[in-house]
């Protein structure tokens, strides 16, 4: 695609519900937005609210701009965060965000892969209900 056909401003919708329970998101940046190599995901989580516990074939860095969450690794080890916090999370590397606060949670995630697919422990994938 040539500079002169490329889109370099895109207007984003906030968070829209999902049919994950708790879970808000809106793909800000992705293969529809004509990128190669990357997604760019912000998602809300309410209080109380998880990911499923899933893993994706690519790196994947998620910024908390808000509210408190729980970062399970492997269904076991658990790490806190809060705002200003950046979690790195390796290819395959099985993981589930919870919020873990009483006010909503707060993400924005970059991804090495676009579309990104998402596996569910027993390696089925996640049908996401969003475009990716």
């Amino acid at each position: 695609m040539s500079t002169s056909q490329a889109q370099f401003v895109f207007e984003n919708p906030g968070p829209a519900p999902s049919t994950l329970p708790g879970i808000h998101h809106v793909t800000l940046a992705g293969v529809h937005q004509g990128l190669r190599e990357l997604s760019v995901w912000q998602q809300v989580l309410e209080p109380g609210a998880a990911t499923p516990p899933h893993r994706h074939d690519c790196e994947e860095v998620v910024l908390c701009t808000a509210g408190h969450g729980e970062l399970r690794i492997d269904g076991e080890t658990s790490h806190p965060f809060g705002p200003d916090s950046t979690l790195h999370l390796p290819p395959h590397v099985l993981h589930q965000i919870v919020n873990a606060g009483d006010e909503p949670l707060h993400m924005v995630a970059v991804f090495s892969a676009t579309p990104v697919a998402a596996y569910l422990p027993d390696g089925e994938a996640i049908e996401l209900p969003w475009r990716t």
